[in-house]
């Protein structure tokens, strides 16, 4: 039997990698709500990032427990959304989709220097290039066990929501 199909859906990466542009173009074809991860840091984490120093698990913890939160309301409410959260290490995976069948992870997937790039043409983030090197230390990729499509950031946006929904709709 195949599981559901997603009621939230997390789409995750390294910074740059294209989680907003994505995750709002994905929403947007879905019809559903968005939420971008960085609009649930604390302040203190947004300052120690632009001083450019990376967050710890601790710094990262209250984080994803208020995005869980948006999620469990947008499971409770069923109201579907997408949700953008570099959901990294396989316990911030797990944390966020763990015992929610209706929750399904994306990860973005590009390479360093692609991705270094792109940070370098963005401007007025608070994530600066030279922490890139730590988001690149920090991310496991998903193994088979976690049902986790690996989606490639080559071409645009839109191509990239379209393979997100094509392996989403893959059992």
């Amino acid at each position: 039997m195949s599981p559901p199909p997603p009621t939230v859906i997390v789409v995750a990466g390294v910074s740059g990698s294209g989680k907003t542009t994505v995750g709002a173009l994905l929403a947007e074809r879905l019809g559903w709500d968005y939420a971008e991860a960085d609009a649930f840091h604390p302040a203190a984490n947004i300052a120690k990032m632009r001083a450019g120093r990376p967050l710890d698990d601790a710094d990262r913890l209250p984080w994803l427990r208020a995005i869980a939160m948006w999620i469990d309301d947008r499971l409770t409410t069923g109201r579907p959304g997408v949700v953008t959260c570099s959901a990294l290490k396989r316990r911030y995976r797990d944390l966020l989709a763990g015992g929610r069948p209706a929750v399904r992870v994306v990860l973005l997937d590009g390479d360093r220097d692609t991705i270094a790039a792109r940070m370098r043409d963005r401007e007025g983030h608070f994530f600066g290039a030279e922490l890139l090197d730590s988001q690149f230390a920090d991310l496991e990729v998903p193994g088979p066990d976690e049902n986790v499509p690996v989606v490639p950031v080559t071409g645009t946006p839109a191509e990239t929501v379209t393979r997100i929904l094509g392996a989403l709709a893959s059992p």
